[in-house]
């Protein structure tokens, strides 16, 4: 897949002033999120929960090299065949041999993040094979030929207008559909597809080391007649996808689903263990698991980073991040959005691209609290941030005007006359752009706060004045 982490400002710019996006966002708050905040109130042992997820995953990735070879012999010993993938071009090279091997015309998916980093789609259909989403909202993305917005919502951006004009064959008006018509219509769709499929390719939301399994985390049910229906089943998963046991697998489904869709649990949750076996009563004829790489490595090695690599792909610190609800998923240019995606877009594409991604960010800590195996993103920013630094030529990546603001600011915060007569400069500069206490437009380089929200007007006295008037008026 194209990158265009480096067109981050002009695209998080855009997205700005598309009302429509604007209230698309909304609904990222108000319903995944706040559903997350419910499902986590009603766990007794929420924290408890989550620190044993991230337990998991610490051990998970400090012995990742032992859990990947049992994964492997596990699989192997249920009949599959496992390939290890250094990058895209050998994943993608892996699953286009194979699909030439069984002559395969058509090809189903079920949501996968690594295949859109492998942009799979693209690559096999340019050995004029078909492929078809089957995710509702992928399968909408697909049509509109575009990435997915979210990781578990990639159409959450669409308006119904928009899916019904997707939707909507030679001079068909869907548009006074209502959802589940829509929903109906694209199912419909979907049942022959299934049925002449004849290889599946899905992803992989966990991979049991211990059993062999991958598992899906679905609600549409598309992932298990993906999984049975085909002849041939690949699975693409990253190497960080490897969990220990069944056990530790309990502990990761219970937070996983809760973050991402606020349910206690998905309404499908399926384990695959290798091809099908005589006593089956279904399942694919062969079983492929690719397990890939493409730049992990680099987090694996960085004590910094690789805490990165414990994400379980819930979308939760998305949905409580200020910066993702405004700019939305497609202004961070590549597959893995919002703040997680500031971190590993950068160090698997290049940080010299990706520069403005760990700088897109307030440092709020709201995806820290919201993840679910408690990533510190905000200290993983601020590596990037000072990496960054020294990887430029000038030992800077803002432009010349931030440069002098800031050193303008550093100049006044060294003394308190300099303090004062900064902030009293200030007001007076900003006094004719204010109304009621508050600025709506400011010049630059306030311009980007006002762009978005209203900026409050600095007072007249600060705290040091407003003490002194009160001890005045206890003194009298």
């Amino acid at each position: 897949m194209k990158t265009k982490t480096r067109e981050f400002r002009q695209a998080a710019g855009k997205a700005l002033l598309d009302e429509s996006l604007q209230r698309a966002h909304e609904v990222v708050y108000d319903g995944f999120h706040q559903r997350r905040l419910n499902a986590a109130g009603a766990t007794p042992d929420w924290e408890r929960q989550r620190s044993r997820g991230k337990a998991i995953k610490d051990h998970t990735i400090a012995n990742l090299d032992y859990y990947l070879g049992m994964l492997a012999d596990n699989v192997e010993l249920h009949g599959g065949q496992v390939f290890f993938a250094a990058d895209v071009d050998e994943a993608n090279d892996y699953v286009k041999d194979v699909a030439r091997r069984i002559e395969a015309n058509t090809v189903i998916k079920s949501k996968s993040m690594v295949s859109e980093e492998m942009a799979l789609n693209r690559e096999l259909e340019e050995e004029g094979i078909e492929v078809v989403e089957t995710d509702l909202g992928e399968y909408i993305i697909q049509l509109a030929n575009e990435a997915p917005y979210h990781i578990i919502a990639p159409a959450v951006h669409k308006t119904k207008k928009q899916v019904a004009e997707l939707l909507a064959i030679d001079d068909e008006d869907l548009t006074g559909e209502d959802a589940e018509s829509l929903t109906r219509r694209a199912r419909e769709r979907l049942r022959s597809v299934f049925r002449r499929a004849d290889l599946s390719i899905t992803g992989v939301n966990f991979a049991v080391a211990e059993t062999g399994s991958i598992v899906l985390v679905t609600n549409e049910g598309n992932g298990r007649m993906a999984t049975t229906l085909p002849r041939v089943h690949v699975a693409v998963m990253g190497m960080e996808k490897v969990v220990p046991s069944v056990a530790d697998l309990g502990t990761l489904l219970r937070i996983l689903i809760r973050s991402a869709t606020g349910q206690r649990i998905s309404a499908y949750v399926t384990m695959v263990n290798g091809p099908r076996h005589e006593v089956d009563e279904d399942g694919p004829e062969e079983f492929h698991l690719v397990i890939v790489n493409n730049g992990r490595d680099k987090l694996l090695r960085d004590e910094s980073l690789r805490e990165s690599l414990n994400c379980i792909r819930c979308g939760a610190c998305m949905n409580a991040c200020p910066v993702y609800r405004k700019v939305g998923g497609h202004a961070y240019g590549w597959v893995y959005p919002g703040p997680i995606g500031s971190v590993v877009s950068p160090v698997l594409t290049g940080l010299n691209d990706g520069v403005d991604l760990p700088n897109a960010s307030t440092l709020c800590g709201a995806c820290h609290e919201a993840c679910p195996v408690k990533i510190n993103i905000p200290r993983m920013l601020l590596e990037l941030r000072a990496n960054a630094i020294e990887d430029s030529e000038d030992g800077s990546t803002s432009t010349l005007q931030e440069r002098m603001t800031w050193k303008v600011w550093r100049w006044g915060m060294m003394g308190r006359r300099r303090y004062r007569m900064l902030t009293g400069l200030g007001r007076m500069l900003l006094l004719p752009f204010g109304r009621r206490g508050w600025i709506s437009r400011a010049p630059s380089p306030l311009s980007g706060w006002t762009r978005s929200r209203d900026f409050p007007l600095p007072k007249k006295s600060g705290l040091s004045g407003l003490l002194a008037r009160k001890n005045r008026k206890v003194n009298d």
